[in-house]
């Protein structure tokens, strides 16, 4: 029975497309059967993991407004499994309005595949959104992907509300998952000052693992490979290995 994981930061640029990439193909890499909802309007990640978005038949659009099977949306890649996104999603937010149990339609369109997968993981888009909202209904756990600057803490303290307010009215078993400091450089004193903060409140849900700031990580999506394909002898390659190495280990635990 499939792990439901959303990947979520209402930041935008902090990583979380590249992380939700990056971790299902080193996922999948150590034979863990892994999907990929990718539930934000920029499709980023279904281009990351190769796919052509124009050319996908059905998309998560289809699930949650259209009722289409989730099974039929599942398009397989070399790299793992992904539902594909598209510019129509961008709309879903206004026509969800009328629809009823509306927060719940991504949950119930993903329920039916737990059975076939390892871990499911969500993209979300960078907001507080419908969307999200349903995102966060549908998942058991949250990673939280960020940046070590000060407005990374403002934002976190932001999601914190939204993820309690969830708890509160839809999903009271949604947990932390872990956090995960991307385009990390240790030699900067204010990185050191936003990690221990970050610590201080997260404690062991902090990830060991960091992501550093490399231009192979930057580049790999306009090839449509994840950075295991291509480059997996680089410093990236190595930092989601040891993520999803860690990922796992929590998670038998």
């Amino acid at each position: 029975m499939a792990q439901i994981i959303a990947i979520v930061n209402q930041k935008g640029g902090v990583g979380k497309t590249t992380t939700a990439v990056n971790l299902t193909a080193a996922l999948a890499a150590t034979g863990a059967r892994v999907l990929l909802c990718d539930f934000d309007p920029q499709a980023n990640a279904t281009s990351g993991l190769g796919v052509d978005k124009r050319k996908a038949p059905y998309a998560s659009y289809d699930l949650i407004l259209d009722g289409v099977s989730a099974e039929k949306a599942v398009i397989h890649t070399d790299y793992g499994d992904v539902i594909p996104s598209g510019a129509e999603l961008a709309g879903a937010t206004v026509e969800l309005i009328g629809v009823e149990k509306r927060e719940y339609q991504l949950k119930n369109a993903l329920e039916p595949l737990r059975a076939a997968y390892d871990y499911i993981f969500i993209d979300c888009a960078p907001s507080l959104d419908l969307l999200t909202v349903n995102a966060l209904c549908a998942a058991d756990t949250v990673v939280i992907p960020m940046q070590c600057e000060f407005f990374a803490l403002e934002g976190l303290s932001e999601l914190m509300g939204t993820l309690k307010t969830v708890r509160q009215k839809y999903n009271r078993h949604l947990d932390i998952e872990g956090v995960l400091f991307t385009m990390y450089s240790g030699r900067l004193n204010l990185t050191m000052q936003v990690v221990a903060q970050v610590k201080k409140y997260f404690g062991d849900k902090v990830y060991r693992a960091v992501i550093p700031r490399t231009v192979r990580l930057s580049e790999a999506p306009s090839f449509g490979m994840p950075i295991n394909f291509y480059e997996p002898n680089g410093k990236g390659c190595e930092a989601y290995m040891e993520l999803a190495r860690e990922f796992l280990a929590n998670n038998e635990r």
